[in-house]
């Protein structure tokens, strides 16, 4: 378990719209909300090493801006998919929320043999992935 993620917390600009599309994302991705304050939420996998990830409204000059994943922090962030019809499936689900998808369900030879994803963007511009696949050598 050393050195495993534990948890991540979202910086937000409008934490109820973002709430909406957590819910969805991170639903089908087996998460459940466990838990909501006047700052943010929290959603969870028991039992699993990976804890939770959380969203937190963003205050000052954050709390206007979108994410520009070129700056310094957090560029994108992807989760293991278990099928191609898991991406797609996926895909389908964020067409039905409205959500801004940056790039369809395709192959993407370049990152490895097999690699096949769907990248999409939460209500602040965060790119997100769900991928299935291996990477390169």
């Amino acid at each position: 378990m050393r050195g495993l993620v534990h948890h991540i917390d979202l910086t937000v600009t409008d934490k109820e719209r973002s709430r909406l599309f957590y819910d969805a994302l991170l639903g089908f991705l087996g998460y459940r909300r466990s838990a909501d304050y006047d700052h943010g939420s929290d959603w969870d996998r028991a039992g699993e090493p990976f804890h939770s990830i959380g969203i937190i409204a963003a205050r000052g000059d954050g709390a206007k801006r979108t994410h520009d994943r070129t700056s310094p922090g957090l560029h994108h962030l992807a989760w293991a998919a278990e099928s191609r019809d898991d991406v797609d499936a996926l895909y389908d689900l964020l067409r039905s929320i409205g959500a801004d998808v940056l790039d369809p369900p395709t192959d993407y030879p370049r990152y490895g043999p097999t690699y096949y994803a769907v990248f999409f963007a939460d209500p602040d511009g965060l790119k997100l992935e769900f991928v299935f696949g291996a990477t390169g050598q």
